[in-house]
């Protein structure tokens, strides 16, 4: 095998899918990668992928990996973290075999993947899984009971303009089916008009389907500039203890925004934010809900998002329960309605029109003659 192109890499996938093209070759530091890497990479379809890490270890079943290889993308795994020094952004460079080469020059060696290996670590990574439950489970327990004040009411919402009480909310995180689930709501939100919440990358989901951030929410690392300047209130998440990254990349381009201190991720101070604004409904797109989910993340439990869906459960829905609840057929009695009230002008018409007329009267002398008037 030898696949030549150019180096586009990045220890973060989801700033490097910014700058990726279809004809060059990513180089990835990605263990065990997400599903949400995985589609990002998919879309863009490179020649090929490089990866410094084990794109999948084995410790619980991540399937990025496996759905790059279905795709047609090959992968040369675990070249080593040389390759960062070794080549630099826009080198031409070559895949023969497991080694990449710069000019005649051999800069790293890995493996190539296959399907069968991957499905392999898969099935060892499903027999792996009890371990790690137990350990996820332990530690959103011992999470929880420090921050259990989430639940308890005690965090200090940042004043916004944006009017939520007893409106729908539609939050989107573009996580794993972002797309499919907002095509699949795209009826309820066209009719019952939510408020807008985007987390970081999830305000440019947004604007990728026509629609306009109301609030932007997260720590601003996967956000576009495009994005944050489209007019939506702006939400910077910070640490515990106040410090908020986030908060220079707002001001770089000339924005201010409220800052939020609240541990857990991003996605739960958006549905703290619609609940304490007074929301009848919150609708979730692209947002974690279970153990795979918060490994993918790096997280080794889930503490303060157990405690936010507790706290907001009562009006919480996935989005796709929103689709089959809100999928709408015409009854049958709502079309002979509309069929009469279509008829109704063309037979006026009919009947007021000269050349009609004979028609009309041959056939009111056909029915006196059948039913013997």
């Amino acid at each position: 095998m030898s696949i030549k192109g150019r180096a586009r890499l990045d220890r973060r996938t989801k700033n490097l899918v910014k700058r990726l093209k279809r004809q060059d070759i990513a180089i990835i530091d990605h263990d065990d990668v997400d599903e949400v890497a995985a589609n990002s990479l998919i879309d863009i379809r490179p020649q090929a992928i490089i990866n410094a890490q084990a794109s999948i270890t084995g410790r619980y079943p991540a399937k990025g990996i496996y759905k790059i290889l279905k795709a047609g993308i090959p992968v040369l795994d675990e070249v080593g973290d040389g390759i960062f020094s070794e080549t630099r952004e826009g080198n031409f460079i070559e895949i023969r075999g497991d080694e990449v080469f710069s000019g005649k020059r051999t800069i790293a060696r890995g493996r190539i993947l296959t399907l069968d290996e991957v499905a392999r670590k898969l099935r060892i990574a499903n027999e792996n899984i009890q371990t790690e439950l137990d350990n996820f489970v332990d530690n959103t327990l011992e999470y929880a009971k420090k921050e259990k004040d989430i639940l308890l009411g005690n965090v200090d919402v940042p004043l916004l303009g944006t009017y939520m009480l007893n409106r729908h909310v539609l939050i989107v995180v573009r996580g794993s089916s972002y797309k499919e689930d907002l095509k699949t709501i795209s009826s309820y939100i066209q009719e019952e008009r939510p408020v807008l919440i985007g987390v970081d990358g999830g305000a440019d989901a947004l604007l990728e389907f026509g629609l306009k951030p109301d609030i932007i929410v997260g720590d601003m690392d996967s956000v576009s500039d495009a994005a944050l300047c489209s007019g939506a209130e702006i939400v910077v998440h910070a640490y515990a203890n106040g410090k908020a990254p986030g908060l220079e990349r707002v001001q770089a381009v000339g924005l201010e925004a409220s800052v939020f201190p609240m541990p857990g991720t991003s996605e739960d101070i958006a549905m703290i934010i619609a609940w304490e604004y007074g929301a009848s409904l919150i609708v979730a797109v692209g947002t974690h809900s279970n153990m795979i989910d918060f490994l993918e993340k790096g997280r080794k439990g889930m503490g303060s998002t157990f405690l936010v869906r507790l706290k907001v459960g009562s009006i919480l829905v996935d989005a796709r329960g929103v689709s089959q609840l809100y999928k709408q057929s015409l009854h049958s009695r709502y079309l002979i309605q509309l069929f009469i009230a279509a008829l109704v002008p063309i037979i006026i018409i009919l009947w007021v029109s000269p050349a009609s007329k004979p028609f009309f009267r041959l056939l009111l002398l056909q029915l006196r003659l059948l039913f013997g008037t």
